[in-house]
């Protein structure tokens, strides 16, 4: 049940730019940059997939 810790940190920072960008793009909307929510949603999706692989790739390594 030990994982990687270079692993566990890249999560964390991918964990940590989806708050960012959930505040950023609320923030946006707030203030009717509809361009700009648009683009930190879609950054923001797309950093799903990234630490699916990352996890993966961590769980294939301890295995």
């Amino acid at each position: 049940m030990k994982h990687n810790y270079v692993s566990v940190a890249i999560l964390c920072v991918i964990l940590m730019l989806n708050i960012v960008f959930t505040q950023y793009m609320v923030h946006q909307y707030f203030y009717e940059n509809y361009v700009n929510t648009i683009i930190f949603g879609t950054l923001n999706i797309l950093l799903f997939p990234v630490a699916i692989y990352v996890y993966e790739k961590d769980n294939k390594q301890k295995a």
